[in-house]
């Protein structure tokens, strides 16, 4: 599997806290050729879940474009989409599978060695290894693992590695030099002086091909 070098993060509490649109945010992100996206809403019901979700598929319609969803694959499934993103302590690799199929893709977050072992053993589609760097958009996160903590992953596991945590237009490059397939990003792509579908290009533009 060879993923994207960008992978956008569509975070509910993030655009709510920006005041922001989501069918704005996404369209933009779709129109600007993304197409590796995650919808994550850690307070939103499952319903409201699978309202963005719709949205967020609306956006993508038309496009070559794998729309992940963050913690549920029950949420997936129920939203037509045939691929999960699972924390330490959501649904494991093995569970999601039984829910999505054996043909879904199931990635796993992972914030030490021994994770990306467990990981790569249970058959992760990809593993993610954060937080690279300090980040605001997420109050519980694991302690910093910086490049290192990316270069340490790479030689662990053959899988695409997905590096996310703190990531800036600024320094994906060399988090991608590090080891890193993909790198994941959330706030990033919001800022004052520039549109997400602006964001996106300065990203591209940063990295290696």
């Amino acid at each position: 599997m060879r993923l994207p070098r960008l992978y956008a993060i569509v975070d509910a509490g993030t655009l709510e806290a920006r005041r922001l649109a989501l069918e704005g945010f996404v369209s933009e992100l779709a129109g600007a050729g993304i197409t590796l996206v995650q919808y994550r809403d850690k307070l939103g019901t499952g319903e409201r879940v699978l309202q963005n979700a719709r949205k967020v598929a609306e956006a993508f319609r038309g496009l070559e474009a794998t729309l992940v969803m963050n913690d549920s694959p029950e949420l997936a499934f129920e939203a037509g989409w045939r691929a999960v993103h699972v924390g330490q302590g959501d649904a494991r690799v093995g569970a999601a599978r039984a829910v999505l199929g054996r043909e879904a893709m199931v990635g796993a977050s992972t914030h030490n060695d021994q994770q990306v072992i467990e990981a790569d053993r249970l058959g992760a589609d990809y593993i993610a290894i954060g937080p690279i760097f300090a980040t605001s958009t997420k109050a519980d996160h694991e302690p910093v693992v910086g490049l290192e903590g990316v270069r340490r992953a790479r030689a662990l596991t053959q899988r695409p590695l997905v590096a996310i945590g703190g990531i800036t237009a600024e320094n994906a490059g060399a988090v991608i030099e590090a080891g890193a397939d993909t790198v994941a990003v959330i706030g990033a792509l919001l800022c004052n002086d520039a549109t997400p579908a602006e964001m996106v290009r300065r990203f591209l533009e940063a990295m290696p091909k």
